[in-house]
């Protein structure tokens, strides 16, 4: 399927290029023929019967599409379409001349027709730009795969790589399937996925994602998943069903044209049919003055610059947001944005990084390197992540020729080893009681891993789960958007959640709390929200899944997210930074802004044109501007939703 839609894109931009000329070459013909029919009523001397000849080559010329579509659409009983008011409205005024007393109005016929294509084209080309927005996410999607197999390099399509299977990834090509570098050095361009051009480092033992593009070095990949569980196939399942779900605004334009066009094409009969039976002359020399009022008030009628401009809006807008790495499933999800009051956050993995960093060291008798140098050797062989946030802090342990041995490790204490002839301990205070050593707490948050050298205390390193660098801009820009109330939900120790509610400004925190805890406090949230808010909530492990189905609309890690999380979610972000929902809801309230301003605009005009031609003051030519005119507007304006401005919204 998306390969199918990959070739197909690239057909469809060469076709739509060929096509857009071929219109334009159209509408200029038409126009230049139109002059030239002018012209001709005016010094030709013509018969009203010769006029309408010469009218109807450029009239059948450009409104031959219209016209076929009218006939397609009463084929299927698809009866009130815009083509069938158009078509209609156009004969009728080409026939009107021919009433007694009546003037004719071939010029009008034939302009309204040409303005109107002039109105599609610019409505076509919006839309291509819309959907060129979301298009090109599927561009990442790799067409080959180069495999090790039986000592050779094969290049296959990525759905024939297994699971375990070595990749060979060369610069400049794409990475096919998830995996882990297991050779090489390289960075990765990520702009597809997550929006960021800043490239992304990756070495031995570093996670690629499929989509990312090669830049620099030559990788060798061991895959993790499979083609159809890969990062690429997901995003573009995505893409593909991202306007399945339709906003209740755009679902209501639907469904007001449905009613309202036929309800417009009887109005204007009851008004060409009506009036000239209470007129004070004879019914047939007030008949035309009806019917043309009519024939404007069915131009003025219809509906395009609604049904086209408000989803053209939001297709535009869910375009914007995935060129910023945020992937919104659906269109009706920007609705709800709109009104989020509350936004609850997980705190592991998605305010921090979900991985262990030391944050401070505090040494007795021993200087900051040195403790961090100890600790780390003994922390060699562990496997815990204390150890491996040891050996980060300590980098050039494994290669400065120390000699570590007589390792033991005690459980639910720490690790005892011999660095360099020296015993030394590290672990908790459990650790060191058994050991008879004085040892004193710390005022920092954390965990705190005390060391012993010889029987002696030797100081402490505090060790945290790291706030993400854009957590505090995140929650500050939720409040300078009005957000109500974030909170912050969490199974870790109340003096850490209430450590990271502080630093980040997070207006309530709930800690110690089991998986169902989750559900159980955003049930509470829900219940107390006043009835026209809705809350949004933030997570990114398997264990967010239920809570993100739960709220009004979920938001979920995409970068490192779980594969539950990012399926259970509204709204994916790309890059993990949750500095992206504050950009995500401001994107929501322009497009929701720009689809309300077209509505207005649009039935403001056609409303006043409207009472104007029921009065007889209106026009053909006011008539073409309320349609076609007011139609190209609204198109241009929905244009906006495409650009997202990187100021406050």
């Amino acid at each position: 399927m998306a390969e199918h839609l990959h070739e197909q894109g690239h057909a469809g931009e060469r076709h739509a290029g060929k096509g857009l000329r071929a219109r334009i070459l159209l509408i200029a013909v038409t126009a230049l023929l139109l002059a030239g029919a002018v012209l001709v009523e005016r010094y030709g001397g013509l018969s009203t019967l010769q006029l309408l000849a010469v009218y109807l080559v450029p009239y059948l010329l450009v409104g031959y599409g219209t016209l076929r579509k009218a006939c397609e659409g009463i084929a299927r009983g698809d009866l009130f379409n815009e083509h069938f008011l158009m078509s209609l409205a156009t004969i009728g005024a080409l026939c009107i001349g021919f009433l007694p007393g009546a003037e004719t109005e071939f010029p009008e016929a034939v302009f309204v027709m040409l303005f109107f294509q002039v109105g599609e084209l610019f409505e076509d080309y919006a839309e291509g730009k819309s959907r060129d927005s979301i298009s090109h996410l599927m561009e990442i999607r790799p067409d080959t795969a180069r495999v090790e197999r039986d000592g050779q390099i094969v290049t296959v399509s990525p759905e024939a790589v297994r699971v375990g299977e070595v990749i060979v990834i060369w610069p400049g090509e794409k990475v096919p399937l998830d995996g882990r570098v297991i050779e090489g050095a390289t960075s990765l361009n990520t702009v597809a996925l997550t929006g960021e051009s800043m490239p992304r480092e990756a070495g031995v033992d570093d996670e690629v994602i499929s989509g990312c593009i090669n830049l620099s070095g030559v990788i060798r990949v061991r895959t993790t998943r499979s083609f159809g569980e890969s990062t690429v196939s997901k995003i573009i399942g995505l893409i593909e069903h991202a306007d399945a779900r339709k906003s209740r605004s755009e679902s209501f334009i639907t469904r007001f044209a449905r009613i309202y066009t036929p309800i417009v094409v009887i109005a204007a009969l009851l008004l060409a049919f009506v009036p000239p039976l209470f007129a004070s002359g004879a019914y047939v020399g007030a008949f035309p003055t009806w019917l043309q009022r009519a024939l404007i008030f069915l131009v003025v009628s219809c509906p395009c610059a609604l049904v086209v401009s408000v989803p053209l809006t939001f297709f535009g807008g869910l375009g914007g947001a995935s060129r910023r790495g945020i992937l919104i499933k659906g269109s009706s999800y920007m609705d709800t944005l709109t009104k989020v009051g509350t936004v609850v956050f997980d705190k592991t993995g998605t305010l921090t990084c979900g991985e262990f960093a030391v944050e401070a060291v505090h040494p007795d008798d021993f200087n900051e390197n040195e403790l961090l140098h100890l600790a780390a050797h003994v922390e060699h062989f562990s496997t815990h992540p204390i150890g491996e946030a040891l050996r980060s802090a300590f980098p050039n342990e494994g290669i400065d020729g120390c000699r570590v041995t007589e390792v033991e490790e005690i459980a639910g204490q720490g690790i005892e080893a011999t660095v360099e002839g020296r015993r030394v301990c590290v672990g908790n205070r459990k650790m060191m009681e058994r050991l008879g050593v004085r040892w004193h707490d710390c005022p920092c948050v954390g965990t705190i891993i005390h060391v012993a050298v010889d029987g002696r205390y030797a100081g402490h390193v505090v060790i945290n789960d790291r706030i993400r660098e854009d957590s505090a801009e995140a929650i500050a820009a939720l409040g300078r958007l009005g957000i109500r109330r974030t909170v912050m939900l969490t199974g870790d120790r109340k003096e850490v959640a209430a450590d990271v509610a502080a630093k980040l400004g997070i207006d309530l925190f709930r800690a110690e709390l089991l998986p169902g805890g989750k559900v159980d406090e955003v049930e509470r949230l829900l219940a107390d929200q006043p009835a026209d808010e809705r809350l949004a909530f933030v997570g990114d492990g398997i264990n967010d899944a239920p809570v993100l189905k739960r709220a009004d609309v979920g938001i979920a890690m995409g970068g490192l997210g779980s594969d539950a999380a990012i399926e259970a979610a509204d709204i994916v972000l790309m890059d993990d930074r949750p500095s992206k929902i504050a950009l995500a809801i401001g994107i929501a309230r322009r497009t929701i802004r720009i689809a309300r301003e077209n509505v207005w605009f649009a039935i403001g005009i056609k409303m006043a044109i409207l009472v104007l031609a029921a009065v007889g003051l209106g026009t053909m030519w006011m008539a073409v501007f309320a349609d076609v005119g007011v139609t190209v507007l609204a198109v241009l304006n929905a244009m906006r939703a495409l650009r997202v401005p990187d100021g406050r919204f």
